[in-house]
């Protein structure tokens, strides 16, 4: 039987890691459609650390509890939700609330852990494996012996981006910033990295491709990349825009070819 309490994480006031603290809140119970989870463990993810420093609100209606993604056991079900079936070990993407004993998930947004994966090795799975799916593959349509350019290639995004790009026989190119951060990129599986601050990706990515470019670019850059990221697209290549960390408007700091650095490859 569930308890009626739990203990979670609260953010006390916007600040740095100190400011959260554990608190007593009710149990949450699943609505219809999803589950209630017991949770073993849960990421940490750039949201996460935006909301705790106050620069990222939770969307309208949603708990003030962060975390975004965790892994434990379903141990109630909401109503005209079968699957997953109660007692079943899942990883969840969520909007909030993962920073506690329990929480309410959609159950479309729940996977089984994947074997061999304990449950904290599957907690760090959702946000990054459903953002790069659902943006690279649904959406982007990315098929096999297409090059794909992932921009921030060390993240978390991007180190996914090389592993399931690889994984579905594409060629995958990105763009880190330091030698270190390309080698750890290549160590992956990316067939090429570019780092950013003594390359220009554009013309690096052009002369890997033999002028063809990219049929599929994955970017969280934004600012002065999207006019770059158009200049070095394939013909029906297709760009996915999943934040805009430099700013959504391309402004005239864009690419000019004329004062491009010369591309700097690691293989």
């Amino acid at each position: 039987m569930t308890a009626a309490t739990m203990t979670a994480i609260e953010i006390a006031e916007p600040g740095p890691p100190q400011v959260l603290r554990a608190v007593t809140r009710p149990v949450p119970q699943p609505a219809a459609g999803e589950v209630l989870i017991r949770i073993a463990a849960a990421g940490v993810n750039r949201p996460d650390i935006l909301q705790r420093k106050g620069q990222y609100a939770p969307p309208p209606g949603v708990t003030d509890i962060p975390g975004l993604e965790l892994a434990g056991e379903v141990v109630q079900q909401g109503a005209d939700v079968h699957e997953p079936a109660i007692g079943s070990p899942v990883c969840a993407l969520v909007a909030g609330g993962g920073y506690a004993q329990y929480v309410c998930a959609p159950a479309v947004q729940c996977l089984p852990v994947p074997e061999p994966l304990t449950l904290e090795e599957a907690a760090a799975v959702p946000e990054t494996f459903f953002t790069v799916w659902h943006n690279v593959f649904e959406r982007a349509r990315l098929k096999r012996g297409e090059t794909l350019l992932v921009h921030g290639g060390s993240s978390g995004i991007g180190t996914t981006a090389i592993m399931l790009g690889k994984a579905f026989d594409a060629r995958v190119l990105v763009t880190a910033g330091s030698a270190a951060k390309c080698q750890a990129c290549l160590e992956l599986g990316a067939d090429l990295a570019f780092n950013y601050h003594d390359s220009d990706f554009v013309a690096a990515t052009l002369a890997a491709t033999d002028g063809r470019g990219a049929d599929v670019i994955l970017d969280m850059v934004g600012g002065d990349y999207i006019q770059r990221n158009i200049n070095v697209l394939a013909i029906e290549g297709r760009i996915v825009c999943i934040a805009f960390l430099r700013g959504s408007k391309a402004g005239a700091s864009a690419y000019a070819s004329s004062s491009a650095p010369s591309p700097r490859l690691f293989r």
